[in-house]
């Protein structure tokens, strides 16, 4: 597991998040601070993080 940091786009907090290197994926968790959801994409290649982005999920 590889923990990794970034900013909630909506109430600017900084999370943690451990990432399995060994699956890229896109879902959707809500913030650990507002409790508002955010999309997620993690793109691992060859056990690195190549790609990580979080948007938010307003209408």
């Amino acid at each position: 597991m590889e923990e990794h940091f970034f900013q909630c786009p909506y109430c600017w907090e900084q999370i943690s998040m451990l990432l399995d290197p060994s699956v890229s994926q896109t879902y959707v968790e809500d913030c650990e601070v507002c409790c508002n959801p955010m999309e997620l994409r993690v793109v691992f290649r060859e056990g690195q993080l190549e790609e990580f982005t979080v948007n938010s999920l307003e209408q």
